[in-house]
């Protein structure tokens, strides 16, 4: 019998998960699964400094975090994918929505707050990780924060093999298997392959697949861009075991 071989492509600038695949997003990661860590971040972004009403998080994908912030506060969320937008407009259609890439965006007004969660991990070089701080910082105003939230650091990294998915009140559903690895240990980037089955609300099913590269950064370059950026920043864990950059915007 002839065996049965798929060869995942190299890693793409653009996921399909983001783009072809965007609308399948509530599917693959809702609102529901970011309750927790809503609520595990409020106070690193109330601070004793004083109130905050005003958001930007850069990167937000289709909202699912945003759900529960923005009831805290005024959000702008960007992200560089206009098909994640429109999700995240469907969710959260009362915040105001730009498309925009969080290495170069500048909307020309700053905030009491700054926030980038995993879409950081897209930044897989040196140069796309300190535009990205930049851009986070020059957009908090001063005195204010900078959270990011990048899903490990070098110090941090194992390979994993996560699953999941949810049924949609359409009749439509999606599951989907990741798999996390480094191939090459002296580099700065990690990979992960996603393997997705999508189920049509009349029963029809079909498979798609990719494989994504991320940044691998330490935790010390991490709190050098934060300084160079005028953001300096403490750091903590969390209880996801990520390493969480909180960083207090210096006075012009």
């Amino acid at each position: 019998m002839a065996s049965l071989r798929t060869v995942l492509p190299p890693p793409v600038e653009e996921p399909q998960l983001y783009t072809d695949l965007a609308g399948w997003w509530p599917l693959f990661s809702p609102p529901e699964e970011y309750g927790e860590e809503a609520e595990d971040l409020l106070p690193m972004l109330h601070p004793e400094e004083g109130p905050a009403s005003t958001m930007l998080e850069l990167g937000a994908g289709g909202g699912s975090l945003a759900f529960h912030m923005k009831k805290h506060f005024t959000l702008t969320l960007t992200d560089r994918s206009a098909e994640m937008v429109a999700v995240s407009r469907k969710v959260n259609p009362e915040c105001e929505h730009r498309v925009g890439d969080m290495r170069s965006l500048r909307l020309g007004r700053t905030f009491d707050r700054v926030m980038v969660h995993d879409a950081i991990m897209y930044a897989v070089d040196r140069e796309d990780a300190r535009a990205t701080v930049h851009t986070a910082a020059a957009h908090c105003r001063p005195g204010g924060r900078v959270v990011l939230l990048p899903d490990c650091v070098r110090e941090t990294f194992e390979p994993l093999t996560e699953s999941g998915g949810h049924d949609g009140p359409d009749g439509r559903g999606m599951r989907y298997l990741m798999w996390t690895w480094d191939p090459d240990p002296d580099d700065e980037t990690f990979e992960t392959a996603f393997a997705y089955l999508l189920r049509e609300a009349d029963g029809t099913v079909s498979m798609s697949q990719e494989r994504h590269r991320f940044g691998l950064f330490r935790r010390e370059d991490w709190l050098e861009w934060m300084r160079e950026a005028g953001c300096p920043a403490t750091t903590r864990r969390d209880p996801w075991h990520r390493e969480v950059f909180i960083g207090v915007r210096e006075q012009d």
